[in-house]
Formats: C-alpha cells, structure tokens, sequence
C-alpha cells in the first residue's frame, strides 16, 4: 500500500523528531475529504508505531462509537495485516466484545475504547487516534486520552475527519485553530493538515474537485466523483457533497439560531456576577444534567454538564449556600424529580409552568437574535444552541428534546436561568378552584 501524495506529505511533516528522538509536533490534526485514503494513513501510522517505535508502544484507536470501532480493526485493519508480510510480527488478535486489540511479537498492542471520558483509565499510551472527531460535540475523547499520554514524552495524539456541521464543535475548534497557527505562520507542537474548498468555491466544478480531493488521480477517478456529485444533485443533498468530498462546513438544517446571530453573543469575559440565579436540567433519558448561572444584566455562563444525574443535588446545594441565589427548574421536565431533594436540603425551588417556559424560551432566542444576551463559551453550550430545533406546544414552543443528537439540557439550564435573572417576576400559579 504506497502511499499517495498527500499522505507522504502529512507523515513527513507530523513524525519529524527532535535531536532526541522527540516528535516535533504533540497533536496532528487532519481535515481531509471522504475516501481520500484516511485510513489506509492511520493504519500505516500504527503499525509503524507498533513496530518501528524501537520498544513496546500502546496504541489507543477511537472512531464515533464503540461498535465503529470494533468494525474498522475487525473488518479493515485486522484482515489486511493478517493478509500482508507484517503477518509474522503478530502475536494474537482478540476479539472479544469490548476488549478488541491487534498484539504484535514485541508486545506493542492496538486497543479500541469506548467514547467515554474514563475509557483510558489506568493506561499508558503512546499514540492516540480519534477518527471520524466530527461527530464529538465535546472534548471527552481527547480529555480521556490525554492524562494516559502525559507521562510519555513521546506520545502523539492524532485528530483526523471530514468536515462536520454546528454541532461538531470540537473538532470545529481544532479546524480553526489550525487555521489561525497557518495564518499566523505560528510555530508550535500542533500539526494542522487541511484539504477544504473555500466556503465561496463553485462545488459544481470539477477544477475544484481537483484541488480539493487528494486522491483523485490516484484512487479515485473523476468520473466516480462526478457519479457521486450528480446523485447529490438529483437528491438534493448537495450539503452532503459538499461536506463530505469538498470539506465546506455545514449549518444544520432547520436549526433556530443561524452562526451569524450566535457568534457575536459568545462572550470569554461574560462571568455572571451580582444578582445571579442558577437553571437546572436533566436530559429526557437522564443521560445527563447541567447547571447554569446568570446575572441581571443579561450575562450566562454554564458552570456544569456531566453523566448522569445523581451529582446534581449536592452539586445545587452547594451553589445555594454560597450564593444564595434562586435555582429554577421546569417543573414538567425530568428535572422535576429532584425538586423534593432539593428542598429537603433547604433549597426554596422555584418551578416554571408551561407558559412560564415559553416565555422564558422565547426570551432567550430573542435576546440572542437582537444580540443582547452575552454567552461564555462552553462546547456544551454551544453544541445545544447550534443545533437547538423548535417543538409547537400550545401557542408558543420549546426547544425540541427529541430531535436532535446532542445533550440539550445545557441550552434549557441556560433559558430558565437567563429569563428568571433578567425578568425576576415569580412564575404563575393558579390555585384549581372546585365549583
């Protein structure tokens, strides 16, 4: 498997070492078209790290989920090893549910992990792979692998993925970052590759396929491409195309709230401070939970989302010793179930009804439309309001709990939390009367 032009080129510059044998670079991120060959240049990469390393090397391999990973060692890497000279170096390939791993002769050893911030737990590891980091919304996978590599002071973490939408916040970061460090001509130990179209590119040319597409011309035709452009047209995705063969980031069909609204709202400095109260929620399924503060001044700030839910109390109680501040929570979400913890602590709660909540969400969509709203930064938060979508309740609307691929919570925390500061009028409450 030679490899192509472009894969040269990454493996070139990514692996130069220092005078003791050091990477130059720490993080190697890649932004490249689908079917460009990506993973035919992570295979190559792993292997030569398992054996060409000069010892022992763990290697940590991470696609989307779980069960893609388990797909790609068992279905591509496993084979094409086992079908090639390097065969004499392998030791064993496990392939248990779960415990997936390609071990060579000299003990160095490929491993999948789950997409959890504990997946890497107790390991060391010299080289990471998050593939496919489109699809992360956060920074788990890399916040998991990280603390396995500090002690490894050759260890790499690689970054690899075809453009994503709003809601590929983390490896939207990675993007521009990488953008910044070329604009910048920025030295520093983060590698960034990038094949994309301009934004303003004509995706109908085939002179911009050229330039954009590595391999074609080597594994690709273009008359293949051109198969997969007409198909797009005639379905209408041309989004699809655009994403996955030019790398032209995408805005998320339907979403409420456009990037043009969004970014100028998003505020490093908006800490809440004065008058503040907290919004709690809990995702439907109960995944999840998040916490937000905000001030009267129209500042909001998400000071915690993580796993589960049974954090939340000790966590909210807390907040109100020091703080003193009202928590407000909806009271027909999952989040009302904690209501009777919280005031058992000492907690006064207070409750938003279903009209109380329309108004609180449709406060907060305003408030960023007209930009008077400032949002501290969290790829949380960020993810939930890029791909925020509206439910119909009634005679006004919620954010959308079912319709969307990331955790919500944060952005419904960020809504009870901003119009409860910034309205400070007690929910209404009708006393039923019997006739």
């Amino acid at each position: 498997m030679p490899l192509m032009p472009w894969q040269k080129l990454v493996v070139d510059t990514a692996l130069e070492v220092d005078a003791d044998g050091i990477p130059i670079y720490s993080q190697v991120t890649v932004q490249v078209p689908r079917q460009s060959g990506k993973s035919s240049l992570v295979l190559a990469l792993m292997v030569h790290r398992a054996l060409l390393w000069g010892g022992r090397q763990s290697i940590a391999y991470n696609a989307q989920d779980l069960k893609s990973s388990r797909a790609k060692m068992l279905v591509d890497y496993a084979p094409l090893i086992e079908a090639s000279p390097i065969k004499t170096a392998l030791r064993r390939i496990y392939l248990g549910n779960g415990a997936e791993s390609i071990v060579f002769r000299n003990s160095s050893r490929i491993d999948t992990f789950a997409k959890t911030a504990s997946a890497a737990h107790g390991r060391t590891l010299d080289l990471a792979i998050i593939d496919e980091a489109r699809f992360d919304f956060d920074d788990s996978r890399e916040a998991a692998y990280s603390p396995a590599m500090v002690t490894r002071k050759d260890s790499q973490l690689w970054i690899l993925s075809v453009a994503g939408d709003a809601a590929s916040v983390y490896f939207r970061k990675k993007v521009e970052d990488g953008r910044r460090l070329i604009d910048g001509k920025t030295q520093s130990s983060r590698a960034f590759f990038d094949w994309s179209a301009p934004d303003d590119a004509d995706w109908t040319d085939p002179a911009v396929w050229a330039k954009t597409i590595p391999s074609l011309g080597f594994t690709q035709t273009e008359k293949a491409i051109r198969q997969r452009f007409e198909t797009a047209l005639a379905d209408g995705k041309e989004n699809t195309f655009r994403q996955e063969y030019l790398c032209q980031w995408m805005a998320i069909e339907n979403a409420m709230i456009p990037d043009r609204y969004l970014v100028p709202c998003l505020d490093p400095t908006a800490a809440p401070s004065g008058r503040i109260c907290f919004g709690i929620d809990v995702a439907l399924d109960r995944s999840s939970g998040s916490i937000c503060v905000a001030d009267e001044t129209g500042r909001v700030e998400l000071i915690d989302s993580r796993d589960g839910v049974s954090w939340i109390v000790d966590r909210a109680l807390d907040l109100y010793r020091r703080h003193k501040a009202p928590l407000v929570v909806d009271g027909y979400s999952p989040a009302n179930s904690l209501v009777d913890r919280l005031e058992a602590g000492g907690v006064p709660v207070v409750r938003y009804a279903l009209r109380d909540m329309t108004s609180a969400v449709g406060a907060l969509y305003d408030a960023v439309l007209e930009g008077n709203i400032r949002i501290r930064p969290d790829q949380h938060l960020e993810a939930a309001l890029r791909t925020a979508k509206k439910k119909q309740v009634a005679s006004g609307w919620l954010w959308s709990r079912s319709e969307i691929d990331v955790d919500i919570s944060p952005l419904f925390a960020a809504t009870l939390a901003y119009y409860h500061a910034t309205n400070r009028r007690a929910p209404e409450h009708r006393r039923s009367t019997i006739f």
